[in-house]
């Protein structure tokens, strides 16, 4: 077990697209903070064997946020902003062929100097997770995977008063791998054929079959 910390040690000459990029499990070196500042600090711990476990408390404020215009198609600068959130990323090898991961993010954004009836930032997710299970053979065999992925509801106006529905999607892999590096994969892409029509489109279901060859 032991603890992290970094904060940023020098500022960019620009500024990243925060409202294109979802939160997400981050690792355990801050290596990319944009804008004005940020820090974070977090805990990793092996709780039993095979089972990494990481929890990170993080902080970002912008000079300016990047939001995007839909009816327009493109993004333009807004005010200044501030973001924090926890984010608790896990890792477990069960068996030697099969493992198990999750991962849980909870965001706050704002915008720093609007009123706080008026300070949410549209298209900014609050809370993410990401879940999967797979199963690899040794040297031949099957193997497959499982994974889901939820976006939960956001604002997309700056009252709050209009919010995206949460979103769920679920992706399956399954295949045979012949000898090392050569595999056959077929892979089912929004199992359940969810739709989500308010700012990040989403693929309908499709089938995908690849033969592989790695040397």
């Amino acid at each position: 077990m032991h603890f992290f910390s970094s904060v940023p040690a020098r500022r960019p000459p620009h500024r990243r697209n925060a409202v294109a990029e979802r939160p997400a499990p981050r690792p355990s070196v801050l290596t990319h903070w944009y804008g004005h500042g940020g820090a974070e600090v977090g805990l990793r711990a092996t709780p039993v064997a095979g089972w990494r476990s990481t929890l990170s408390l993080w902080a970002l404020s912008l000079d300016s946020e990047l939001l995007f215009v839909g009816d327009a198609g493109i993004t333009e600068p807004s005010a200044a902003s501030r973001r924090s959130g926890v984010t608790w990323a896990n890792f477990y090898r069960a068996l030697r062929q099969l493992a198990l991961d999750w991962d849980v993010s909870l965001a706050r954004a704002r915008f720093s100097d609007e009123a706080p009836d008026e300070d949410r930032i549209p298209g900014a997710l609050e809370n993410v997770v990401a879940a999967g299970v797979t199963w690899s053979p040794v040297s031949r065999g099957p193997f497959g995977a499982f994974r889901l992925r939820h976006f939960g509801s956001y604002p997309l106006i700056e009252d709050n008063s209009v919010r995206a529905s949460g979103t769920t999607l679920f992706n399956a892999d399954a295949g045979w791998l012949f000898a090392p590096g050569l595999r056959l994969q077929v892979s089912l892409l929004n199992v359940f054929d969810v739709r989500d029509f308010d700012i990040h489109p989403v693929e309908p279901r499709q089938v995908r079959v690849s033969l592989g060859w790695g040397f």
